[in-house]
């Protein structure tokens, strides 16, 4: 039996969680999320805990009753305490904006580039070069955070870009001059 997967979700105080079919919905203070459950696996609220159960010991129903359980758990964080990213922009003049629908990124092109907020999801500027995204969705705070770093990501030679807070870019030795 999964270790991940047979472990209950507690619900803590405040958070609710209803199973219509196979879509799980969990509300809590920071929002609400809704996830469609894999047919295979059933899951069930009971006694203020989530718990996911499956058919059989194939080992594809192995993966799947750990990778829900974990969903379920991320899902119950999220509309608890929610989740935040936080990437740093590096670079003489580089610089971020709140506007009204999200946030808008100067970094070293011809043109300012906006960035739209999807639902849920809020922006806090720090300094002009601290983004931080937060939100209840652990999964779109982190593709969002990703989309805002392809805008421009950090480059080897000078470390100029949108990075990860904590995130170490390895640099490279520039050209030497041929004599």
């Amino acid at each position: 039996m999964s270790r991940i997967g047979k472990k209950p979700v507690a619900l803590p105080s405040g958070v609710s969680a209803a199973v219509e079919g196979n879509t799980l919905r969990v509300k809590g203070p920071k929002g609400e999320l809704s996830r469609l459950v894999h047919r295979d696996l059933s899951v069930r609220v009971e006694n203020g805990q989530v718990q996911v159960d499956r058919p059989s010991d194939e080992p594809r129903h192995k993966a799947l009753h750990g990778l829900t359980r974990t969903l379920v758990a991320n899902m119950v964080e999220g509309v608890t305490n929610g989740y935040q990213r936080t990437l740093e922009i590096q670079g003489v003049g580089y610089k971020a904006e709140a506007s009204k629908d999200g946030v808008t990124v100067h970094v070293g092109f011809s043109h300012p580039v906006p960035y739209r907020a999807p639902k849920g999801i809020t922006f806090a500027i720090e300094a002009n070069t601290v983004i931080k995204i937060s939100g209840p969705d652990k999964e779109l705070v982190g593709q969002v955070a990703s989309e805002l770093r392809q805008i421009r990501p950090p480059e080897p030679y000078k470390g100029k870009g949108i990075r990860y807070q904590g995130e170490r870019v390895r640099r490279k030795a520039g050209k030497t001059g041929a004599k």
